[in-house]
């Protein structure tokens, strides 16, 4: 089911039932970019810790906008021994809601855009039709904004630049005001300076003292944008009806605005298994977009995604992990779904449910999101039930529940780098010792050629860039580490370092650094993210 803006509130109980009555869901995100400086070897050295790899992704990929989410819930039915699924595709924009609403800038990578385009991507949903959307912070100033204007329809507001006003006594009008509020008339249009905001305000708050019970005055707006003050003659029940209707009217301009998050709200509210391939940028894009900007500490990212996705599982750790790592020669996900459906894997069964659309696997639709969805959960399912082979007597089908499936939750795959092959979101990350590792730094006209002479005598090598002056350099015997800082003791075109001594100087800059930002570290809590 596409949904854009023009169908997204009367498609959004579909969407709330699907996810209610599935098993697990899967998702995938299309975005306007990946890297906005560094290349994308740069940005996932296969030497990065985990805390190293948040940085990065957090500092060069979090201004470019996740447009496209795509979403697939999987319902198992047990009279037909099938998965029943729902595929959504939903084309994502800040549309700014008002005047007042955030303008949201972001970046496009020329290379993205042109090979969405390649795919069909259709960049005009997303620009003229896209589901706007507000972040916790924002949801939260626009209520305010909502209450304050209450208040102050009811004479009860307190504009931060006057004097607080009793709504018992006159209104204390300035001099340059008086005779301007003595002149007002039933109709008058205004603009948003500041003169005339506070003008408007002096409207709201002269009549709602001089006529307490007898008027009710609003702010109305034409379809070409211009705005006056309407006033009208009431009595007491009328007016509270009017209120009522206002009431309700704000509400559903909040709901409107807040948009595409009350899905990811919906999702986290599940408390459902959300699987994804490849998903730490979806995550990451998800929480920085719906929910709150990303914490700088990789800790405190962790407590927040527990928080938002309390389980999740990632389809190409799954794939590189035994027992499928040997039977897997591509974990790519168009690669990954073709081979599942061969020995020793069987492709699952799966239907649609009623009313939605079935994706063709064979037409490989690649890289929209809503299929890319269909097809993870796809191969979820047959990794799943291929685990049920190893049981006695073995299983067909292997619930999403299962404790089979536990050891591979929370953990997401970590690209490129061999010996921490996943951030562990619920616990403690691998710390391996690096012993072999060299930290080197170079001459800029350096190449990759230049380190392999440099490091001819030690046979095989692995060199991973940090940027145009450092690497790391793996040798493949840890004994010839000390040979090879002995030999570098009186060059003068470069230095090495134990990966050791790198890291320990890395840590005391680090935490040099932090000693002055204290005063502006804040304790990292959802409690409030489900309080909906």
């Amino acid at each position: 089911m596409e949904i854009t803006r023009r169908n997204f509130k009367e498609s959004l109980g579909a969407v709330y039932g699907a996810v209610e009555e599935a098993d697990f869901l899967a998702i995938d995100g299309e975005f306007s970019g990946i890297s906005d400086g560094p290349s994308v070897s740069a940005l996932t050295n296969g030497m990065d810790t985990p805390e190293e790899r948040y940085a990065k992704l957090r500092k060069h990929s979090m201004d470019f906008l996740l447009f496209q989410f795509g979403l697939c819930t999987f319902r198992y039915d047990q009279a037909q021994s099938k998965y029943l699924t729902k595929s959504f595709n939903f084309y994502i924009f800040p549309k700014p809601f008002s005047r007042t609403s955030p303008d949201i800038k972001f970046i496009c990578q020329s290379s993205s855009i042109d090979f969405l385009a390649s795919q069909g991507f259709d960049f005009n949903k997303v620009f003229r039709s896209g589901i706007p959307y507000l972040n916790q912070d924002e949801e939260a100033q626009l209520r305010e904004q909502y209450e304050e204007r209450r208040n102050q329809m009811n004479g009860s507001g307190t504009p931060s630049y006057i004097s607080p006003l009793s709504g018992k006594g006159p209104v204390n009008v300035p001099d340059e005001h008086k005779d301007f509020i003595n002149r007002v008339i039933v109709l008058l249009y205004f603009y948003s300076s500041f003169s005339l905001r506070f003008q408007r305000k002096l409207i709201f708050q002269t009549l709602n003292w001089k006529y307490p019970k007898g008027l009710h005055v609003e702010t109305v707006e034409t379809e070409k944008k211009e705005r006056f003050i309407q006033v009208s003659k009431v009595d007491e029940e009328e007016r509270r009806r009017i209120e009522q209707q206002k009431q309700e009217r704000e509400q559903e301009e909040l709901n409107d605005a807040v948009g595409f998050s009350r899905v990811i709200h919906a999702i986290s509210k599940s408390g459902k298994l959300v699987v994804g391939h490849n998903m730490l940028l979806d995550v990451m894009h998800t929480i920085h977009q719906f929910y709150c900007p990303l914490p700088e500490e990789l800790d405190d990212f962790k407590e927040v995604t527990m928080c938002v996705f309390p389980r999740l599982l990632d389809t190409k750790l799954m794939a590189s992990t035994q027992p499928f790592k040997d039977l897997i020669t591509n974990t790519s996900l168009a690669e990954l779904e073709k081979q599942l459906k061969e020995k020793p894997f069987k492709a699952p069964k799966v239907g649609c449910s009623e009313g939605f659309q079935c994706y063709d696997t064979a037409a490989e639709q690649l890289h929209e999101a809503g299929y890319d969805a269909y097809i993870t959960g796809l191969c979820f399912v047959s990794m799943a039930n291929y685990l049920g082979s190893f049981l006695t007597p073995p299983r067909a089908h292997i619930s999403a529940r299962s404790k089979l499936i536990e050891p591979f939750y929370n953990k997401l795959f970590l690209m490129r780098v061999v010996d921490i092959p996943y951030l562990n979101i619920s616990g403690p990350d691998l710390q391996p010792k690096r012993d072999h590792v060299l930290y080197v730094t170079f001459p800029k006209e350096w190449k990759t050629s230049d380190l392999y002479q440099l490091f001819s005598a030690f046979g095989n090598i692995q060199v991973s860039w940090i940027d145009d002056t450092s690497a790391f350099v793996s040798l493949s015997q840890l004994e010839q580490v000390q040979i090879a800082m002995n030999t570098s003791q009186y060059a003068e075109s470069y230095r090495i370092q134990t990966y050791a001594d790198y890291m320990q100087s890395k840590q005391k800059s680090t935490s040099k650094n932090r000693k002055w930002a204290e005063d502006g570290w804040a304790n990292t809590t959802c409690s409030h993210m489900h309080n909906r």
